[in-house]
C-alpha cells in the first residue's frame, strides 16, 4: 500500500462534487466506514491527505472528495471543482430532496498553533472518527494526517475533516452538510 503523500503544494489539490459514485479502484483507501440509516447510506474513506464522501439516498447519490494532482477522474457526473485557496462556500439543492453545502478552508498557522491544533484533533479522534497518519512522512516530529468526524442523523449527514500538512504548517479544514428532506 502507497503511503499517504504530504509533499505537495496545497493549491494542487482539488474538491470536487459528483453526482454519482466513485470507484474504489480510483483510490487508495487506509480507513473506511459505512453508514446505513433509514433515509440514506453512505461511505466514508480516508485517502491519505484526502478523502472521499458518498452518499446514497434513494436513486441519488452525491459524492465530495478531496483529490491529489494527477489523479485520474471522471468527468460525467461532475458538479463543481474548486482549488484550495483560502476559504469558500458552496450550497446546491439537487431534486428530489437532497441539499448539500459546504464550507472550506485553508488555514496556514504559527509552528506553536499548528502544533496544538494537532494535539487537540488527535485527542478528539480517540474518541469519534477516523484518524489515518503517515509517519514515514514526519517532519520536525509531526506527521501528516487525516482526521474525519462525522454525525449521521435521521434526516442529516455532518462531516468535518481536517487534513493536516505540517512541512506547510497549515491545516485544510472541511465541514459538509448532507440534508435529506
Amino acid at each position: 500500500m502507497d503511503k499517504p503523500r504530504s509533499k505537495l503544494a496545497i493549491s494542487e489539490l482539488t474538491f470536487s462534487l459528483y453526482q454519482r459514485s466513485l470507484h474504489p479502484e480510483l483510490f487508495t483507501i487506509y480507513s473506511r466506514r459505512h453508514l446505513k440509516t433509514a433515509n440514506y447510506e453512505t461511505f466514508i474513506w480516508a485517502t491519505g491527505s484526502s478523502h472521499v464522501i458518498s452518499v446514497f439516498t434513494r436513486d441519488l447519490c452525491l459524492s465530495e472528495l478531496i483529490s491529489l494532482p494527477g489523479q485520474m477522474l471522471p468527468k460525467r457526473g461532475l458538479v463543481e471543482r474548486f482549488q484550495f485557496r483560502g476559504q469558500r462556500n458552496h450550497k446546491c439543492t439537487l431534486s428530489r430532496g437532497l441539499s448539500y453545502m459546504t464550507d472550506f478552508q485553508v488555514e496556514k498557522m504559527s509552528p506553536n498553533l499548528y502544533h496544538q491544533s494537532c494535539i487537540d484533533l488527535q485527542r478528539f479522534a480517540r474518541n469519534r472518527g477516523m484518524f489515518v497518519k503517515s509517519p514515514d512522512s514526519a517532519e520536525e516530529g509531526l506527521e501528516p494526517f487525516s482526521y474525519i468526524d462525522f454525525e449521521a442523523r435521521k434526516d442529516e449527514l455532518h462531516v468535518h475533516t481536517f487534513h493536516a500538512f505540517p512541512e506547510q504548517i497549515t491545516i485544510i479544514k472541511t465541514q459538509s452538510l448532507f440534508d435529506f428532506h
